[in-house]
């Protein structure tokens, strides 16, 4: 090595810029998986890469994946990266960010003459965002050996299955096995919080304690539907009175349990279906979609519970009942392994950076990468916490400051 390797901040701007201007002109910033202007992308990514010395493929699941042969231990692999694919009218960053600060560290390897022990691999995830066949880490869970016949024949746009939208792409799923990693000594990915915990404490760098698994339940509330003008108050069995209670109580559980020293945890109402639905008809039916997510496996059990104890006591309270509980989806937390955490917050504090520990609420790759691979997670600050909007933003600066910090965190990994 004939220099200590450093980020070149104006390039890395330059390739978020660059790439940021591949979008539905009529809705910035919109690159959708699957799409022309997502292959459009790729390709800027793949010129990019070989630039910058990797040899380029992209894998059996659909992942764009560039490489570096190791020195010492060229079947052993450290990598890095994110997704290029974005959700409509999202922003720049958002996966983007993480799979151009991999880039940026290896062009600031290359210029200083570095030569890793391991081999070095940046990969640009397939759809990481929900896609038009309605599934999220498309890429990411065929290369931990998650992508399955169900999955693969989920049906989007015109008919076409996923299996059919992954071939088009340039994946095999024919040869979907040889994905499946096993080879992997680290996995480290940069993104932005999509959260404001860093600006408001003015910490530029998060070292991700762990990403939080998410469940999703469906309930109904059954009453009695009635005229709205001649059914008495005193007789009314209102199934949106019972929601409405339900809403506050859930609330107020979820604030205890987020407080109780257990990590992270949320709860969320963003769907509600109120039956009939007519002005003048009292309600009979309210349906719901609770989206919750924790740190902790323990924690989201015992939460899960407590909701349902919690829903039934408003249905009685109302004159109605819970007619429906239902467990619709369930990923697990994901810890983030405890010796790249230590890296990351060392290459921080070498920088003269603050970091904080914080827990993920969003998905991301990581979360299957995790289970192949000691796998972690380098926050950068998002203005104002917005994220999957076009007022998305992280500063030159702040991008400049997580991808030092994901460079140095490579090289320890490397090293190690």
């Amino acid at each position: 090595m004939t220099a200590t390797p450093d980020i070149d901040a104006s390039a890395l701007w330059s390739d978020i810029e660059a790439l940021a201007g591949i979008t539905d002109p009529d809705r910035p910033w919109t690159r959708r998986s699957f799409s022309r202007l997502f292959l459009e992308g790729r390709d800027w990514l793949r010129a990019a890469f070989e630039a910058e010395g990797l040899s380029v493929r992209i894998d059996p699941a659909g992942n764009l994946i560039g490489r570096i042969e190791g020195r010492e231990l060229p079947e052993r692999v450290v990598m890095t990266g994110s997704h290029s694919d974005t959700v409509p009218d999202g922003g720049r960053f958002d996966g983007i960010g993480g799979v151009l600060a991999g880039l940026a560290a290896i062009r600031a390897m290359r210029a200083a003459g570095y030569q890793p022990r391991h081999s070095l691999e940046l990969v640009d995830f397939l759809a990481e965002e929900p896609s038009e066949w309605g599934l999220s880490c498309v890429g990411s869970r065929g290369m931990a050996g998650a992508l399955g016949a169900r999955e693969l024949a989920l049906t989007g746009p015109g008919g076409e299955t996923l299996a059919d939208a992954i071939d088009r792409i340039g994946g095999d799923v024919a040869r979907l096995d040889e994905a499946r990693r096993d080879d992997l000594a680290a996995y480290v990915e940069l993104h932005i919080e999509q959260g404001m915990v860093l600006e408001r404490e003015q910490v530029p760098v998060g070292v991700v304690s762990g990403i939080a698994g998410v469940v999703r339940l469906k309930l109904a509330f059954a009453g009695e539907a009635g005229h709205a003008g001649t059914t008495l108050m005193s007789l009314r069995q209102d199934a949106s009175l019972a929601l409405a209670r339900f809403q506050l109580a859930m609330r107020d559980a979820a604030i205890a349990a987020a407080a109780a020293g257990e990590g992270h945890f949320v709860a969320t109402i963003g769907v509600v279906d109120i039956l009939p639905g007519g002005a003048n008809v009292v309600p009979g039916r309210a349906e719901i979609i609770i989206d919750m997510r924790a740190e902790s496996s323990t924690l989201m059990t015992r939460q899960v519970a407590l909701f349902r104890q919690l829903a039934e006591a408003a249905a009685a309270a109302e004159g109605c009942r819970l007619d429906a509980f239902t467990q619709i989806s369930n990923v697990a937390p994901a810890a983030c392994a405890p010796a790249l955490r230590e890296m990351i917050a060392v290459s921080a504090a070498e920088r003269q950076m603050a970091s904080r520990e914080l827990a993920s609420g969003a998905g991301h790759d990581a979360v299957f990468l995790s289970q192949i691979a000691p796998a972690a997670m380098i926050f950068v600050p998002s203005k104002g916490g917005l994220s999957h909007c076009p007022e998305e933003w992280t500063s030159p600066e702040e991008m400049a400051a997580g991808a030092r910090c994901l460079l140095d965190t490579l090289l320890k990994a490397d090293a190690a």
